[in-house]
């Protein structure tokens, strides 16, 4: 073993920055040490023009404004008659207004003083008209070609002005914003058939670890899990990933795997970022480009190690499941928003109440996987309840207290509870918050 080997094995990790510290210092490298990606464009990543309909869960590149007035034209709001409302003028039930139906319908249709024409809703009005009886306020007479309305109505009433929804010019939305379906139909009325979005962050997933297989494990094998994990977490962020085959624990080719890859914009590895002999991708890391941060106040997944080569990001994940799942949601997660220009949103939470202590150590972050059962079996009305601590609630039951390898048990949770790192724990019958941070598609 050489002295630096030894010195690492022997040394541990008797420091670890703490979770929030270790982002800020991997966000202003990004930032300030000009992280290109694969497309040589400033950080955050370039940008792409695509079909609208291409274009949902993408982030917009520009602020966007509406070409056109939605809808553009004066449009009936009501099945009814096109009028004109002077001639409604002290219409009732008892003393009805006699008027005549013009031929045509709609546009098409002539309103003279005196006249009535038939619309539908969603149809234009004819231009002389100024206002729509409902069906339900008239009776045709047919044989007469007569209609009585026993409605009076007002000017514009029953009906949908031009630019009613949008208005040519009316900002829509900002740089930034992430589409929703939605927001491509309002793209798609206010005129949009293309618009300017920001690329999806590519990202190089390189699982590593001599024991690791991907058919049927033999004795001391295993099977790779956790490239695919993270490979379809990066896309369902937003991210484009590509999965590659494991690479062996040797310094050459770990070298190799990562210099192959500094074409995308993010270089993730998963397994060998510790401080055993085997872990040897720090070492590979900093001899490439530069160790950010090597040890993280966050359990578990503690020995994570996150660096810069050649300005693209390169965070070497945990080998353990559990671990390496924490450490791409509380790192890669949040590199993939950067680079496409955004922040990470909050994830969606649950208040639920302990079902038993979860136990944790200050100065580490802790994620305890729960699940969420029924209803609790009272009303929260104590210390550590919200404004709506009366509302019943789930109550969280923690799947295991440790064990970094045991994938079953995030994939078995319905969330993780986090402690905050300056707390020793969270005792039974707490409410907390269950984040949910496996995206849904």
């Amino acid at each position: 073993m050489k002295g630096a080997d030894r010195e690492r094995t022997e040394a541990g990790f008797k420091v670890r920055t703490p979770v929030d510290e270790a982002r800020r210092i991997l966000r202003d490298a990004i930032e300030n040490g000009g992280a290109t990606g694969g497309n040589g464009a400033a950080c955050p990543v370039g940008t792409e023009t695509v079909d609208v309909e291409r274009a949902d869960g993408r982030v917009l590149a520009t602020d966007v404004e509406s070409s056109r007035n939605v809808p553009h034209y004066r449009r009936a709001a009501m099945d009814g008659y096109a009028v004109r409302a002077a001639d409604t003028f002290g219409a009732s039930d008892r003393s009805p207004e006699i008027l005549r139906i013009a031929d045509g319908t709609g546009a098409d249709a002539a309103v003279e003083p005196g006249t009535a024409a038939r619309v539908h809703t969603g149809s234009a009005l004819p231009e002389e008209a100024d206002a729509v009886v409902m069906i339900e306020r008239v009776t045709e007479l047919e044989a007469a070609g007569e209609l009585e309305v026993e409605d009076a109505v007002a000017g514009g009433e029953n009906v949908a002005p031009i630019g009613e929804d949008v208005e040519e010019g009316q900002p829509l939305y900002e740089s930034g914003h992430r589409l929703r379906p939605s927001d491509l139909g309002l793209l798609r009325s206010a005129g949009y058939a293309r618009v300017p979005v920001a690329c999806r962050p590519t990202v190089g997933v390189v699982p590593t670890g001599e024991e690791l297989v991907a058919g049927d494990p033999g004795p001391g094998e295993v099977i790779e899990t956790n490239g695919l994990t993270v490979s379809r977490l990066v896309d369902r962020w937003g991210g484009r990933a590509t999965y590659r085959d494991v690479v062996t624990d040797d310094s050459d080719s770990l070298r190799v795997a990562i210099q192959r890859d500094l074409t995308k914009d993010i270089v993730v590895t998963t397994g060998g970022s510790s401080v055993g002999e085997r872990d040897l991708l720090p070492e590979v890391i900093d001899d490439l480009g530069e160790v950010l941060v090597h040890g993280v106040g966050l359990k578990p997944g503690h020995p994570v190690c996150l660096g810069i080569v050649k300005g693209t990001p390169v965070l070497a994940l945990p080998g353990y499941p559990v671990a390496c799942i924490v450490n791409a949601v509380q790192f890669l997660r949040p590199t993939v928003r950067w680079l496409e220009g955004t922040v990470p949103d909050p994830h969606p939470t649950t208040r639920a109440v302990l079902d038993r202590k979860i136990p944790s150590e200050p100065g580490s972050r802790t994620f305890a996987r729960v699940r969420l059962e029924g209803r609790a079996d009272e009303r929260r009305t104590d210390e550590h309840s919200s404004d709506e601590g009366d509302e019943p609630l789930h109550r969280a039951i923690p799947t295991r207290a440790s064990g970094s390898g045991v994938l079953s048990s995030v994939a078995l949770a319905d969330g993780w509870v986090v402690v905050d790192d300056e707390r020793e724990g969270i005792p039974a019958g707490e409410t907390v918050a269950v984040e949910h941070w496996e995206p849904n598609t």
